[in-house]
């Protein structure tokens, strides 16, 4: 069984941690309406996805 032989000291386990952060959500802009969307997404404002409507808006 492997076991450390040595404690990891901190600077060495931050480092290790430094990529764990929690990243913003990239966001786009729907060609449509441009309203912010989520990437690959249908946009919920008009429902629309490359140029295809899939969601039936309430506005409308």
């Amino acid at each position: 069984m492997a076991v450390p032989k040595r404690k990891v000291s901190r600077a060495r386990r931050g480092k290790r941690r430094a990529h764990d952060a929690i990243k913003p959500r990239s966001l786009s802009s729907c060609p449509q309406c441009m309203e912010p969307k989520l990437p690959h997404r249908a946009c919920r404002s008009c429902g629309t996805y490359k140029g295809k409507n899939f969601l039936e808006s309430e506005e409308f």
